[in-house]
């Protein structure tokens, strides 16, 4: 099993980098950076956010998340809120022109993605998600920042 994990490593790596780079090709059109789309999708997905939950939920440093919030606040892509939960870590929330920009990019993803070919069904899928969940699991104690 460990070698056709492997497999999975090997492909995963240059999937991440193409995606990484279309993204980067798409900015003139998006206007979105890697990053800033990231920060973006998180709150789309999950809602409020502090930034130490953003780096933990995509492996980022701290640092990191709060430099692409800066870029995304500056845009009027999200607003810093207080946190009632916690004073010195401030809530992140999408405001309507962040909501519009990262519908948008998803969108037009979501285009790109029904082009794969083969004949791949849910459950294939869902094996696959479940296995690089199971992967990534591996790794949980890896420190990011």
């Amino acid at each position: 099993m460990a070698h056709r994990l492997t497999e999975v490593f090997d492909l995963v790596g240059p999937l991440y980098r193409r995606v990484q780079r279309k993204v980067e090709q798409s900015e003139p059109i998006e206007g979105l950076s890697v990053g800033v789309r990231a920060v973006l999708d998180l709150l789309r997905r999950h809602g409020p956010m502090t930034v130490p939950q953003m780096g933990r939920a995509q492996s980022l440093s701290r640092q990191f998340v709060q430099r692409m919030v800066h870029d995304a606040a500056a845009r009027g892509l999200v607003e810093i809120t207080a946190n009632p939960a916690h004073r010195r870590s401030s809530l992140i929330r999408l405001t309507g022109d962040g909501e519009a920009a990262i519908s948008a990019a998803a969108a037009r993803e979501h285009a790109v993605m029904r082009q794969v070919r083969g004949d791949l069904t849910d459950a294939d899928v869902t094996a696959c998600v479940r296995v690089l969940t199971s992967m990534l699991e591996l790794f949980d104690d890896v420190d990011v920042n």
